[in-house]
């Protein structure tokens, strides 16, 4: 295959749903966060709803991977186009149950009894029905009729609906308004930014190449991208992979704006909006005529009004280190303490730090306090970009002593930092290494306490746990056993080198931050990126 040729383990930009690719965007990371909620807090009847390729799909395969065999029994319905009977009969197959009957009656008895049994097991029973836009009206009764099945205390069966945007004028309906009540948590997947559309392409890029870039694209490429598909991930994969096969081709490596215009035209050819497409054109091509006979009408004014006085924007001069280190020295030691680290627990939404008397200041004990881990390490902006997390940085002075300053984000050319810099806030990456050699301290967060689970059975625990998130990213196929193995450790040192880790098989605090990052259903605050109005993470733990 062409994307071979690249070293791609496998295609990209496939459109089939695969939950090993997944990228949580902030739309994305809301969206799960609000079905692990739902489910986890038995809220009964739950909608996911958005337009077509905003990756909804992928979302519910990824939640259904990411819950525990041994406290969820899961179903997914993903052809609702049934009869009621039909319907029923696919739920109880789904579920492992006896399906030969032709009594509804009966298949809901069947049903009943199971769920029963499941809740005394202290087990959830979740039921996720795709294209839930294509349901009957009589159907959805049905599913109404399911969620009835309840204790005095707890429902007893969780059901997702998801679909398109129609979805919600069916259950509008009136006689589906019983139904539309029950619904307690909803939520409207929204295409991606810019910002998210960039980091999608290049995670996709890298997952397939074991953490290598063999292609590239062009800002001009992203941009047009972007503008042709909205943020919509199926027709970012269409573009992306028509233009993977155009650098084949052409045997490129980069993908140029140009190419990224050849593939979306062939994308759009043949399509039935296509004949659509250009009346609107011509109509645009008519509309932006007049207004350039306006505009000449306008000019030829303007030539009889005085001019006006230019306005130029002065660019501040290159920082020196010398000023950096003064500027930074010039703030007290605990004030710039306590600016930089809640600049960085802001972002993990916990707890702020405030001065204590009498008490030292020490990182890892004022982490701990919040539930985080504080870890010391020596980098440079490749790796805390791959990291994707708020870093300290820790700037010595020329007298002794250090200060730090919080990473909060950059760009190609360009961080944020907190607190500001001899009065800025930005500064360009060769400005930044003027002054600072690389110690950093990162605050992240072992959601499942796999780092400190070191002895007899927490260590198992904790192995199980590790299991789970390298099946998560597609890099363990074998039995969660809580054994740490050669099969394990193999694993392991596979997602460290697709990561660009050290490939040693140990779990260390890197692998941890990115596997969590990677696996989903977390979710780490990540650096802002400049111009971006949305946060990539939401940072809730």
């Amino acid at each position: 295959m062409y994307w071979e040729s690249f070293g791609f383990k496998e295609a990209p930009f496939a459109l089939t749903p695969n939950p090993s690719f997944l990228f949580l965007s902030a739309p994305h990371q809301e969206a799960f966060a609000h079905l692990l909620f739902a489910i986890e807090n038995r809220a009964g009847f739950i909608e996911l709803s958005g337009e077509v390729g905003t990756g909804k799909t992928t979302i519910v395969r990824t939640l259904l991977n990411q819950l525990d065999p041994e406290t969820h029994r899961t179903a997914l319905i993903f052809n609702p186009i049934l009869s009621p009977l039909g319907f029923m009969k696919e739920v109880n197959a789904e579920f492992g149950l006896p399906c030969d009957g032709n009594e509804i009656r009966d298949l809901h008895a069947l049903l009943n009894a199971y769920l029963l049994e499941e809740n005394r097991a202290g087990r959830t029973v979740v039921l996720v029905i795709d294209e839930a836009q294509n349901l009957s009206v009589e159907v959805l009764e049905h599913v109404r009729l399911i969620s009835n099945l309840e204790t005095e205390s707890d429902k007893l069966i969780q059901i997702v609906l998801v679909g398109q945007p129609e979805l919600n004028a069916l259950l509008a309906r009136d006689e589906l308004r019983q139904l539309d009540q029950r619904i307690t948590v909803r939520y409207h997947l929204k295409p991606m930014c810019f910002d998210d559309t960039c980091a999608y392409i290049r995670h996709r890029i890298r997952f397939a190449a074991d953490g290598q870039e063999p292609l590239t694209f062009s800002a001009g490429a992203f941009k047009r991208i972007f503008k042709f598909s909205g943020g919509l991930p199926r027709l970012i994969n269409g573009v992306c992979d028509r233009a993977l096969l155009l650098a084949y081709t052409r045997e490129r490596k980069e993908v140029t704006p140009a190419m990224a215009s050849l593939a979306i035209a062939d994308l759009r050819r043949g399509s039935p909006r296509r004949r659509r497409a250009l009346q609107v054109r011509a109509l645009s091509a008519a509309l932006i005529l007049c207004v350039i006979i306006i505009a000449g009408f306008s000019a030829v004014s303007l030539h009889l009004l005085p001019e006006e006085k230019k306005v130029t924007v002065q660019v501040p001069p290159p920082l020196t280190s010398d000023a950096a280190r003064q500027g930074i020295a010039a703030q007290a030691e605990q004030e710039n303490l306590y600016q930089a680290v809640n600049a960085v627990l802001a972002a993990w939404q916990v707890q702020r730090v405030e001065p204590v008397p009498g008490q030292p200041d020490n990182l890892r004990a004022l982490a701990r306090q919040r539930g985080l881990v504080a870890t010391k390490l020596a980098a440079n902006l490749e790796l805390l970009g791959r990291l994707d997390a708020p870093a300290l940085l820790h700037v010595e002075l020329p007298g002794g002593g250090e200060r730090l300053v919080a990473l909060m984000g950059f760009e190609k050319d360009e961080v944020s930092v907190v607190p500001a810099v001899a009065g800025r806030s930005k500064l360009s990456r060769t400005e930044l290494a003027q002054f600072w050699s690389g110690g950093t301290t990162v605050l992240w967060k072992d959601f499942h306490g796999i780092g400190t689970r070191t002895k007899g059975a927490e260590k198992t625990a904790g192995t199980k746990a590790l299991q789970g998130l390298l099946k998560q990213v597609g890099c363990y196929n074998g039995p969660t056993d809580g054994a740490l193995n050669d099969t394990t450790r193999q694993s392991l040192a596979e997602f460290q080198r697709r990561e660009q880790l050290v490939a040693d098989g140990k779990v260390g605090a890197q692998t941890l931050m990115l596997l969590y990052r990677r696996a989903g259903g977390f979710f780490p605050p990540g650096l802002a990126r400049a111009g971006s109005t949305e946060s990539k993470q939401t940072g809730r733990i």
